[in-house]
C-alpha cells in the first residue's frame, strides 16, 4: 500500500459542520500557534526533532532530511506514537488525521499506521494550510451573506446573558475568553489570534448553514482584550443596526457581582485550586483596578482601591461578598456610564429599538 491509495479528504465544509474528529501530528509547537476546535495533538514529531529535521533540510535538502526524520523515530518511540494514533482511530473511526501541508508527515503517520493495523485512516488534503485558507475564505463569505444584529447597553447590563437566552447567536466574547473590558481577563488565557478567528469562521459557516437566521451578536470594539475581530466581519458590525438592552442600575450590579466575583472565582479555584484561586483572583481585580487608575484619577482609584481591599478581606474572613457592590456600583455609574454615553452618541443613527430584554427579545422573533 502506498500513500497514493490510502484515503484523502478535500470536503472541508462536510468535515468542519458534521464535527468531525481531527487529529493533528505537527509538532507542538506548531499546534500552539493555531489548530482547529476540539482537534487533538499526537505529533509526528516533536520541536526538538523538527528543529533537527529543519537545520538538515536546509543544509542537505529533502531526502536527507526525510533519513535524519527515519533515524530519530523508530523502535520503540515510533511504536508509542503509532499507538496513540490507533487509539484516536479506534475512539474516533469518522476522523481524519493531518499536518501542516498534507505532505509527509501526515503520509508517514497514516502509511505507519496502516502498516500497523490495517487501518485506512484518512489524512486531510493539503493540510492544516488549506483548512486555514478554507476558514479565512470563509469569513468573507460569511460577512457577505450574514445579516447582523447588534445587542448594546451599559456595563453590567447582561447582554451575554441575553444573548445566550437566543438562538442565532455568536458569543465573541465567551469565543476571545476576555469580557472586553479592563476587568475582562479570565482564569485561562485568551487563545491564539488564529484559534479565535478559526473558531469564529466556524461558527459563522454553522449559522449559515442552519438557515442564515438573523445573527445576533454583542456590541464589541475592535479587539477583546488583546484579540482582533477580522476587519471583514468588524466592518459588518460597524455598519448594523443596535438593539440596546436596558436595566436598571440595582440590576445591572446584582448581574455584575455574580459574573465578576462568584462566577470570576470560581474559575480561579476551578483552575489552581481553593487557596492559590482565591490569591490570582484578589490579584486580579486589584489589577483591573489598577489599569484604569488614570481615567478614573487618584483620589477616585484610592478610593475604590480601599473599598474593594476591604471587600476582599471581609469575605476572605466570613465568606460574604455582598460588600463588593459597594464598589461595584460606583465603578459603574461614575467610570463606565459616562464613557459608555460617549460612545453610544456616536451611534444615535444605527440604534432602532430600547427596552428590556422582554422587549428585545419580541423584536427579534419577529424578525
Amino acid at each position: 500500500m502506498e500513500f497514493d491509495d490510502l484515503p484523502e479528504i478535500d470536503d472541508f465544509r462536510s468535515l468542519i459542520l458534521n464535527n468531525t474528529p481531527l487529529l493533528d501530528v505537527r509538532a507542538p509547537v506548531e499546534f500552539s500557534q493555531g489548530s482547529l476546535p476540539g482537534v487533538e495533538n499526537q505529533p509526528f514529531i516533536n520541536d526538538e526533532e523538527r528543529h533537527e529535521i529543519g537545520i538538515r533540510y536546509a543544509e542537505l535538502g529533502q531526502d536527507a532530511a526525510i533519513d535524519l526524520g527515519h533515524e530519530l523515530v523508530q523502535g520503540e518511540i515510533k511504536d508509542q506514537r503509532v499507538a496513540k494514533w490507533l487509539s484516536f482511530a479506534e475512539a474516533h473511526p469518522e476522523g481524519a488525521l493531518f499536518c501542516w501541508r498534507g505532505g509527509m508527515r501526515s503520509k508517514f503517520s497514516q502509511q505507519w499506521l496502516f502498516d500497523s493495523t490495517g487501518i485506512r485512516y484518512p489524512r486531510i488534503k493539503g493540510g492544516y494550510k488549506a483548512l486555514r485558507t478554507f476558514l479565512l475564505n470563509e469569513l468573507e463569505a460569511s460577512a457577505d451573506e450574514i445579516d447582523l444584529v447588534v445587542i448594546g447597553g451599559r456595563t453590567g447590563v447582561g447582554k451575554t446573558l441575553f444573548l445566550n437566552s437566543l438562538p442565532g447567536t455568536i458569543d465573541l466574547e465567551g469565543l476571545a475568553k476576555h469580557r472586553g473590558s479592563a476587568f475582562g481577563p479570565r482564569a485561562e488565557p485568551q487563545p491564539t489570534q488564529v484559534n479565535f478567528e478559526n473558531e469564529l469562521s466556524i461558527a459563522l459557516m454553522k449559522h449559515r448553514a442552519n438557515g442564515n437566521l438573523p445573527l445576533a451578536v454583542e456590541d464589541e470594539g475592535h479587539n477583546i482584550g488583546s484579540r482582533g475581530i477580522p476587519d471583514v466581519i468588524f466592518q459588518k458590525m460597524k455598519e448594523a443596526p443596535i438593539l440596546l438592552l436596558e436595566a436598571p442600575l440595582e440590576e445591572r450590579v446584582a448581574i455584575t457581582h455574580q459574573e465578576y466575583i462568584h462566577e470570576a472565582l470560581a474559575e480561579y479555584r476551578a483552575l489552581y485550586g481553593e487557596e492559590d484561586g482565591y490569591r490570582w483572583w484578589s490579584d486580579y481585580l486589584l489589577g483591573s483596578l489598577d489599569k484604569i487608575r488614570k481615567r478614573l484619577g487618584g483620589p477616585q482609584h484610592r478610593k475604590l482601591k480601599e473599598i474593594m481591599e476591604a471587600a476582599l478581606l471581609e469575605q476572605r474572613l466570613s465568606g460574604d461578598a455582598e460588600p463588593h457592590k459597594q464598589w461595584i456600583e460606583a465603578l459603574l455609574s461614575d467610570y463606565y456610564d459616562p464613557m459608555y454615553d460617549h460612545q453610544i452618541g456616536k451611534k444615535e443613527g444605527r440604534i432602532k429599538l430600547r427596552g428590556d430584554a422582554t422587549t428585545l427579545k419580541n423584536y427579534l422573533n419577529n424578525l
